[in-house]
């Protein structure tokens, strides 16, 4: 029992010292993920941006443009920025379903990901803040957001490899 508590001890300690990353590298790994996306996007061909593997689930463009409306709710509620998205179904918007326009939006998502996170400071990335029911810290809706990104990133694999391209290689650092 006094394992557990001491364990308690330390991990209570460790969050109340602040959170465990900082502004620096989320900005950093903000950009890389960016940079990655991007890669994904121009790998997909144009015959390619509004293929469906199955009539049930989303198309390359729709896995896209939700990454992309969770890219601006997340960071939109972690920073306390406008979200220029707000209301709106990125997914269903079908200007946004050409190569040239889907990148973009996308890529403006990552943008205001990272104009948020550089308008944070180090300290306030250990403020809760409330995510409907939720509450977290902005560290945690961060990296929430970045598993959410790079979850729909990496389904998209399957779209481009199903299109006759190899997909990026991994980009872990």
């Amino acid at each position: 029992m006094s394992v557990l508590l001491a364990l308690f001890w330390v991990l209570s300690t460790a969050q109340a010292a602040g959170p465990m990353t900082t502004i620096s590298q989320l900005t950093t790994d903000w950009q890389r993920a960016r940079d990655y996306t991007k890669e994904y996007l121009d790998a997909m061909p144009e015959d390619g941006v509004n293929f469906k593997p199955t009539p049930e689930i989303r198309s390359f463009a729709e896995q896209m443009l939700h990454l992309a409306n969770a890219n601006y709710n997340f960071a939109a509620m972690a920073s306390g920025k406008t979200n220029p998205f707000q209301g709106k179904k990125m997914e269903e918007m079908s200007e946004l379903k050409t190569k040239a326009a889907l990148t973009k939006a996308v890529l403006d998502s990552y943008d205001f990901v990272i104009d948020a996170v550089k308008g944070l400071t180090d300290a306030q990335l250990a403020e809760n803040v409330k995510m409907g029911q939720r509450e977290m810290t902005r560290e945690l809706a961060l990296a929430k957001a970045f598993e959410h990104q790079t979850h729909h990133r990496g389904q998209t694999t399957i779209y481009i490899r199903m299109k006759g391209v190899k997909p990026p290689n991994e980009k872990l650092f």
